[in-house]
């Protein structure tokens, strides 16, 4: 900095004591911790688990006992109808 003074044709500048503390680059805001790293893990381990237990739910054979209800229900709306 002395040097780019002098070719400049300017006196020396005096420097602080902050100037001459080496600046410890601050962390980046943007950037996620460790512990939301482990959050989002963990949050994305939970969806996964709720979609296969609904895909399973899903998959399962109607009880025959069910599908005699909802025929009944059928016949009489188009009785009705």
């Amino acid at each position: 900095m002395a040097d780019e003074d002098a070719k400049r044709g300017r006196p020396p500048r005096k420097r602080n004591a902050d100037s001459m503390i080496e600046n410890m680059p601050a962390p980046d805001p943007r950037k996620p911790s460790a512990a939301l790293d482990e959050a989002r893990l963990r949050q994305q381990a939970i969806g996964v688990r709720l979609r296969q237990m609904f895909d399973e739910v899903v998959n399962e054979d109607v009880p025959d006992e069910f599908l005699d209800i909802l025929r009944r229900a059928d016949s009489k709306t188009a009785e009705n109808g």
